[in-house]
């Protein structure tokens, strides 16, 4: 960690297999969208500047899709930021669609997949894209994770992989089963799932993720918090003069040398807060404080 925008964004992580180095603390474009990730943004000024912020502040890792807006986040990134700078490393996602209702649709058949890799493309500016998640949509309403088999999808993806318009793959929102079905078909450089200091079903996954170099990359890094736990974290981050969504990242990044984080925002100050978060230290007291949080929420 020879340069200062690399210790104050935790670091360094190269995806296996790969020639993408990124540093451990990135940036998640979905709040870049209208309400409920829908539609052009109230400020699209605000939205290229966040951008562009992100990129002076060091960061070289963000997440997208084509379904977020649809399409609006792509098209800021690319007004923002392109042409990109060669150290620049856009991950996106595959799985959904969101029709003129704003509901959240799958689309995971073959044609669909294909469709999406060439509207990310296009929208982002891009001959290939570096790496596609395949989101399964989960339980019906795609929130949480369901067993089931997504070999047609991943198979598709690495087909594309093999014409040159992907490459390399990803998983989100899979079982420890789905992931290893995935890479029974193609080379998996990361993982994208709920996890967070209370929502820890994917702790064994983390570890054997680590193990393999694999990047887990967890969203929603403060979801699901009830007030019980959020006035215990409030306590620790009041202590270290931090924010509890600082103390959240910087236990995640503690938790996982393999642990990148994508905070989002639409706003330049969150931004600069998040990417603060790498700066914490915590000390072995502060995360075992931290651990009776997840051990109390584990025992309701």
């Amino acid at each position: 960690m020879s340069n200062t925008n690399e210790i104050q964004l935790g670091g360094q992580f190269t995806f296996p297999g790969t020639s993408l180095t990124v540093k451990r603390m990135g940036y998640g474009a979905m709040q870049l969208a209208g309400p409920g990730v829908f539609g052009p943004p109230k400020d699209p000024a605000g939205a290229v500047a966040v951008l562009r912020e992100a990129l002076a502040s060091g960061v070289n890792h963000i997440d997208t899709s084509d379904f977020y807006g649809p399409h609006v986040t792509n098209q800021i990134i690319k007004q923002a930021l392109h042409p990109y700078p060669e150290e620049l490393v856009l991950v996106t996602k595959l799985g959904a669609r969101r029709p003129e209702d704003g509901s959240w649709q799958l689309a995971n058949s073959p044609q669909q997949l294909i469709d999406g890799v060439h509207d990310n493309l296009r929208n982002l500016g891009l001959e290939a894209l570096d790496i596609v998640n395949y989101r399964a949509m989960g339980g019906g309403a795609g929130h949480g994770p369901a067993e089931g088999s997504i070999g047609e999808q991943v198979s598709v993806l690495a087909d594309l992989k093999q014409q040159g318009l992907i490459r390399h793959i990803g998983v989100s929102n899979a079982t420890a089963t789905q992931v290893a079905e995935a890479q029974a078909i193609t080379d998996i450089v990361c993982v994208q799932n709920q996890y967070n200091l209370v929502q820890r079903d994917d702790d064994a996954l983390v570890d054997d993720l680590a193990k393999q170099g694999i990047a887990y990359v967890p969203f929603f890094p403060l979801g699901g918090f009830s007030p019980l736990q959020s006035s215990s974290l409030s306590a620790i981050a009041e202590q270290l003069g931090a924010t509890p969504m600082q103390v959240a990242l910087a236990w995640l990044l503690h938790r996982s040398p393999n642990i990148l984080l994508i905070p989002g925002t639409s706003s330049v100050g969150h931004l600069r807060e998040n990417l603060a978060a790498a700066q914490l230290t915590l000390s072995p007291e502060t995360l075992a404080d931290l651990d009776k949080i997840a051990a109390s929420e584990a025992k309701q």
